[in-house]
């Protein structure tokens, strides 16, 4: 895989998320590594019980998938023209925020239905952000089943500045240790410490799972001339 360079200006969004199949149940597995645990902590993390009753299947893809009894929700109240969310994500605020050492907290729906918050390291390519993570990990099984998030990256100064988004996450299971993983650590760690964290990663993990989110809204709030309003 290429690794991506840090690109600054978002050019245009991403094709559609890629068709996913369904999980099949089994006992549980291995115990998975929470991946993020090392960069909020610094220590190597522990091992933790594994998703129960999920099978990821074939290598390189996620198989997962489920509907709500209702269908699909509508996303009129959730999307922006194309143009808009450019010049969101171009807006002089925001670039400072994607290319700070500020994790980015992503918000999305358990399996079982009740929301969850976590804070990721993450890498900005121009147009989608990477996230990485165990392919077991209990959001992965959440995002394959529910892929819409939603996306803050804030400062604690004042006045705070915050950038907001909502999106569709796609998964793709990889061999080894993406390079967006390796680049959002970057930011989050000192640097003498990245030599030892990227050779604890490449021995921990044969795959990681993969995960884009193509913004579909966004918008910037700095508290001097943009605040908080509808739709927020």
């Amino acid at each position: 895989m290429q690794g991506h360079h840090a690109v600054g200006r978002f050019d245009h969004i991403g094709s559609a998320i890629p068709g996913r199949q369904t999980v099949s149940p089994r006992e549980p597995g291995p115990a998975l590594v929470d991946t993020d645990y090392w960069l909020r902590t610094g220590h190597s993390p522990p091992s933790v019980p594994p998703a129960q009753g999920f099978d990821l299947g074939d290598r390189g893809i996620l198989l997962a998938q489920r509907h709500t009894p209702d269908g699909p929700r509508s996303d009129e109240d959730n999307s922006m023209r194309h143009e808009a969310v450019i010049e969101v994500m171009n807006d002089p605020v925001a670039q400072e925020l994607l290319f700070s050492s500020i994790p980015v907290r992503m918000a999305y729906t358990a399996l079982e239905g009740s929301p969850r918050v976590v804070p990721l390291g993450f890498h900005w390519n121009g147009a989608r952000f990477v996230v990485c993570t165990a392919p077991n990990a209990p959001k992965v099984l959440a995002l394959a089943a529910n892929p819409k998030v939603a996306l803050t990256v804030d400062t604690n100064t004042q006045p705070p500045r915050l950038l907001l988004v909502r999106g569709t996450a796609s998964i793709e299971v990889v061999d080894g240790v993406p390079p967006e993983y390796l680049e959002g650590a970057k930011k989050l760690m000192p640097a003498q410490q990245m030599q030892g964290f990227e050779a604890h990663v490449h021995t921990t993990f044969e795959q990681m799972a993969r995960i884009e989110i193509v913004p579909e809204w966004a918008k910037v709030l700095d508290f001097e001339t943009r605040f908080p309003g509808g739709g927020d």
